[in-house]
């Protein structure tokens, strides 16, 4: 076993280095395989903290070596320039600013650990790093698409999969290396994500082969997403199909009338197994006082209202700052709840002002290249989704789970930076 650790150790340091070379001499290339590596890389336990296991994913180290590679070539190559600035520049790093402000704050006060917070805020260090380094990667539009069809090939790889364990006789699917009991709100919440991008792309490009192709692999992915039985996915899902009814100008009426027929023949478009989720959630296993009356909920919905009136309690002890990353310990399943227990009300305003931004940034690529059937067919999707994981955040710490947040990140330096790019000039605009 000593021996294998040995060879393994050294395996891991040759396709380190080999991986750094290569984002050094071709960052493309390397960020191509990031984005296979997003829901395909296993994962390694490391430990335990605050009641959760600390799990080191090989796209985790994927991402640092990338941006090493990354700096090493514009430190080399100094005509590629600084730090690109972008619309996000001050509202991520205001935020992360603020996090480690009050966690630190936190340590010395003694509300929480270094090693209780340290996963945190590495996290979020990890999605803003994969931010910047794609934001400053991006150089044409052939690199843009082609790093946008890999995303959604890789989902259709993922649905497969899904489709695979559903007939396997695994009742909720999840994706690879999700361990034993497997995350399946974590898959809808990626699912719906990149369904979003599909949709926006469908309605908008005149390619019919481009949307014949596209269509068949939402309907691979669609039933995949139903089988996860997420609720919380499920909302955001049909809240994200309303946004993209709002931003449509081509094929609203036909979204709007699938969502009328969807919300009308429930009952009769969707699987049995749908209804019965959904119709569980008010079973009177559990009675709880929700604005003044009584509701029956099942048990996992109770929890859910359990936690957000637990985290309203802990909150009003440090209205402020709150406790730290790390300190929401059981919390998991609210990001809201985690915001304001954590970095309290001074977080959570950084919090709103960093969606704020994002919506800003990605409604100006969105209206400045509506001409652009490609990119704004990725813009709208792009918002509908994000506007989607913000709701699929009520059941769960959305914007901290790494197979929901390095897609969207990933995606969020595209939309972002395209008006920014010499190659999308206001008089190099193609319809495409």
């Amino acid at each position: 076993m000593g021996a294998f650790g040995l060879e393994l150790k050294f395996l891991f340091i040759f396709l380190g280095a080999l991986l750094f070379f290569i984002a050094f001499f071709n960052t493309n290339f390397a960020l191509g395989i990031l984005i296979f590596s997003m829901l395909l890389s296993p994962e390694f336990q490391l430990g335990g903290i605050s009641g959760r296991a600390v799990v080191l994913r090989l796209d985790d180290i994927l991402i640092l070596v990338v941006s090493f590679g990354w700096l090493a070539k514009m430190a080399v190559n100094k005509e590629l320039g600084l730090l690109r600035l972008t619309p996000l520049n001050k509202v991520l790093l205001g935020f992360m600013l603020v996090y480690v402000i009050i966690t630190a704050v936190n340590i010395l006060i003694g509300n929480v650990t270094v090693r209780g917070s340290i996963f945190y805020l590495l996290k979020y260090m990890e999605y803003f790093l994969l931010y910047f380094v794609v934001s400053n990667s991006l150089r044409d539009f052939k690199q843009i698409r082609t790093f946008v069809y890999l995303m959604i090939l890789v989902m259709s790889f993922i649905s497969i999969y899904a489709w695979y364990q559903h007939l396997t006789g695994i009742i909720r699917p999840s994706a690879p290396f999700e361990g034993k009991f497997g995350e399946p709100n974590t898959l809808g919440g990626y699912l719906l994500l990149i369904q979003m991008i599909i949709i926006g792309l469908i309605l908008n490009l005149s390619s019919l082969r481009k949307k014949i192709i596209l269509t068949l692999v939402l309907f691979l992915s669609f039933p995949a997403f139903l089988f996860t039985l997420s609720r919380g996915s499920w909302l955001g899902f049909v809240v994200a199909l309303l946004v993209l009814i709002i931003l449509s100008k081509k094929g609203k009426l036909l979204l709007f009338a699938i969502f009328v027929v969807l919300a009308t023949f429930f009952s009769i478009v969707m699987p049995k197994y749908v209804q019965e989720r959904v119709e569980y959630t008010f079973s009177d296993r559990t009675q709880r006082t929700i604005m003044g009356r009584e509701i029956g909920l099942d048990p996992s919905s109770a929890a859910r209202i359990d936690t957000w009136r637990d985290a309203m309690r802990k909150w009003r002890k440090s209205p402020v700052m709150g406790f730290g990353a790390g300190s929401a310990g059981a919390i998991v399943d609210n990001q809201y709840a985690r915001l304001l227990t954590e970095v309290g009300t001074i977080g959570f305003v950084a919090f709103v002002w960093m969606v704020m931004g994002i919506f800003k940034a990605s409604l100006f690529s969105l209206q400045k290249f509506e001409d652009n059937n490609f990119i704004s067919g990725l813009s709208a999707g792009f918002i509908a989704g994000f506007a989607g994981l913000l709701a699929h955040g009520l059941g769960a710490a959305t914007f901290i789970i790494v197979r929901i947040m390095e897609p969207f990140w990933f995606l969020a330096a595209i939309v972002v930076m395209v008006p920014y790019l010499e190659c999308f000039s206001e008089h190099n605009k193609r319809v495409v």
